[in-house]
């Protein structure tokens, strides 16, 4: 029997009559004109309405006995006692909690597919420690099995990213966590590419280890330089004269005779060059930044160099140091997503407490934002975060659910630019939602409903309502004693 939710024609038909036609795409700049567009229509569903449960909102509001009114694919009202339309589908959630959907800004699922083959592994373009002209959607595969698996740990939302071998690694993409034939029917409408780079240890192994450069730190930040000397040309050759800033000429850049250079080996000019499209595009703020850093010293580095380019970092992944500049990342604006308690498995790395995150989240205007960065992490990603509200506990810092929830949700939605549209549960925004068994930062929590854009698309209890990957078709009449 075909399942309505299955990743292949199943769900293309459900999801093909919800809309005529995909949302337009978001304007950007001539760097980021994008043409894979996102084809994701949400499923067609009625008004729904969960009642009695405590909701913890995603802006640090907790809400006792409360409900949650999603309507038209969007969140309408929460609140306690809320009417709800005569034909709208009621859920008594009395002893449950709710959230928003569960972001995970750091996966790469699709690109490191299960099972870990050879064949899925397209994660790495190493064979230039510079790459931005690829972009991590082209080797998204929509039936690795991850997807379905961290749709039941709560996850609505990821962020897909090329590896960490390259100084600058390529784009990355959002995609809302729903089955789908082709990744642009997952592409979230309208969010911006991140720009994936990395410091430390792994691009000056990588080239270190050919014989070419980088070798070592000075040779990643020299690279990272020239790559940016090479994209600072390219916008100021690609910009209309009329548009150009009237300002002071950077010590680094070319005269007005458009020489290039003095340590740039490459043609700032002339053709479209799909590397600078992505790291202009960088500059002018299109897309945001994200980087692969642990060392504190190097993040503080890489701000510096963030100022001397004109561009703004998102977020640090990992960031195993980040305890150390929390005050200086809460001032700039400037997010962490880390592990609760990755440590030691590299040098870079040795230096890593458990109460990272906690106190990357007590300054004033911080970002502090629980990441997984791995197939299996992301399936628990609250229980992560509640690993840090423990170990914080301990440290003498009481850390609420509902302050811990951001973490997962509002800061996460922020660090990818799509806040306006989900991470909270507050009216007009997204209907992505969880319905958990109890609190969600119980080792004993499960996510038991999952909606997205007010579409239940997983539910523990219904099995016709757990999305299966095309690539696991016949598992289960095997595991029942069926035919090889």
């Amino acid at each position: 029997m075909l399942r309505p939710l299955l990743a292949g024609c199943g769900l293309a038909l459900l999801v093909g009559a919800a809309h005529a036609a995909p949302p337009a795409p978001a304007a950007g700049s001539r760097f980021t004109q994008d043409p894979y567009p996102s084809t994701y229509r949400p499923v067609a569903s009625g008004p729904v309405l969960l009642q009695h449960a405590t909701v913890l909102t995603g802006t640090g509001q907790r809400l006792d006995d409360a409900d949650v009114l999603m309507r038209d694919g969007k969140v309408v009202a929460v609140g306690t006692g809320l009417d709800a339309p005569t034909d709208a589908t009621r859920v008594d959630a009395t002893g449950k909690w709710i959230t928003p959907g569960l972001i995970d800004v750091h996966s790469h699922l699709g690109v490191y597919s299960s099972p870990g083959v050879s064949a899925h592994s397209d994660g790495n373009e190493m064979t230039s420690p510079v790459t931005p002209n690829v972009w991590a959607e082209h080797s998204v595969w929509p039936q690795d099995p991850g997807f379905a698996a961290a749709m039941a740990g709560g996850i609505t939302t990821l962020q897909v990213l090329p590896g960490s071998a390259n100084l600058i690694g390529g784009r990355g993409v959002t995609l809302k966590n729903v089955p789908a034939t082709t990744y642009q029917a997952m592409k979230f409408p309208g969010a911006p590419w991140g720009l994936k780079m990395a410091c430390g240890e792994n691009p000056k192994r990588v080239y270190g280890g050919r014989n070419t450069s980088p070798g070592t730190r000075m040779g990643n930040v020299a690279g990272y330089r020239a790559a940016f000397i090479d994209a600072s040309e390219y916008v100021r050759k690609n910009t209309p004269k009329a548009e150009q800033p009237k300002k002071k000429r950077s010590w680094w850049q070319s005269s007005s005779n458009g020489s290039a250079a003095a340590d740039s080996d490459k043609d700032a000019g002339g053709k479209r060059d799909l590397k600078l499209d992505t790291l202009a595009g960088a500059i002018k703020g299109d897309i945001l930044v994200h980087i692969h850093c642990y060392r504190a010293d190097e993040m503080a580095t890489m701000l510096d160099l963030a100022k001397e380019f004109g561009f703004k970092v998102s977020a640090f992944h990992h960031g195993v140091e980040a305890y150390k500049i929390a005050d200086r990342l809460a001032a700039e604006g400037v997010c962490g997503a880390l592990w609760a308690d990755w440590w030691g498995f590299k040098m870079e790395a040795f230096d890593g407490i458990q109460e990272n995150i906690a106190l990357v989240d007590r300054p004033q205007n911080s970002c502090a934002i629980v990441h997984s960065d791995s197939q299996e992490g992301i399936q628990r990603l609250n229980q992560e975060a509640a690993k840090v509200m423990a170990h914080a506990k301990l440290a003498g810092i009481d850390i609420p659910p509902e302050r811990a929830i951001r973490w997962l949700t509002q800061n996460a939605a922020k660090s990818l630019g799509v806040l306006d549209k989900t991470g909270t549960l507050e009216t007009g925004k997204m209907a992505d939602v969880v319905v958990w068994n109890g609190n969600p930062f119980s080792v004993y929590a499960k996510a038991e409903q999952v909606y997205v854009d007010g579409a239940r698309i997983y539910d523990r209890n219904d099995r016709n309502r757990q999305p299966t990957s095309d690539f696991l078709l016949g598992q289960g009449a095997r595991a029942a004693g069926g035919a090889p």
